[in-house]
């Protein structure tokens, strides 16, 4: 059987909004995937210690608070100090544009804007993350 792509869906911060993550979630495992949804107020370390501990492919981070710059920032930062920079960090939310772009050079992989469909969320998954080696 071959392993499934492995998502971790998180809502950091203080942000209460939770249902574009729930849909991102199940159009995901709609989609084949695993996901494991965090749930609401996470901290950057408990994302990071989930992905890790679930062996995730990838961490989709729903921010709506403003705090993105921050989340991601310091999502990336512990990524990179538990030697798990591979997993594909990626995200949505209301972001300005000019913020987007300097997110990509920290290091996140993509960020879907309110209009982005599941589907493009899915195939971008699919065409970006790996499945666990066996």
């Amino acid at each position: 059987m071959q392993a499934r792509i492995r998502v971790v869906v998180a809502k950091p911060g203080l942000d209460g909004h939770d249902r574009g993550a729930k849909v991102v979630a199940r159009a995901l495992r709609d989609a084949g995937m695993e996901v494991v949804y965090t749930g609401l107020h996470q901290t950057p370390e408990q994302i990071v210690e989930t992905a890790i501990q679930e062996d995730a492919g990838a961490i989709g981070l729903s921010v709506l608070s403003g705090a993105h710059m921050t989340l991601f920032r310091r999502v990336l930062e512990l990524l990179a100090e538990r030697d798990a920079a591979d997993i594909v960090v990626f995200g949505g939310g209301i972001i300005p544009e000019d913020d987007i772009t300097e997110l990509k050079s920290l290091g996140v992989a993509n960020i879907f804007t309110p209009g982005a469909t599941t589907a493009s969320i899915v195939e971008w998954v699919r065409a970006n993350v790996g499945a666990p080696v066996s």
